[in-house]
């Protein structure tokens, strides 16, 4: 569920380093919107990521 369907935006794995510098794994998620979109012609609810809302990828409905 955490993937842009626009531009393919994932989740990231790192690690995450404490100050005491101990190591444990993490994850990055996208920032993800539900909007409804136009695709096809039709509107439809699909899952987005705010870079491509703000840069305009998306035709909201």
């Amino acid at each position: 569920m955490a993937k842009c369907e626009y531009c393919g935006k994932d989740m990231s794995f790192g690690i995450k380093v404490s100050h005491s510098h101990r190591r444990s794994n993490r994850t990055w998620k996208p920032n993800i919107k539900r909007v409804k979109a136009i695709v096809n012609g039709s509107p439809k609810r699909v899952y987005v990521c705010t870079r491509c809302l703000r840069s305009g990828k998306v035709e909201r409905a």
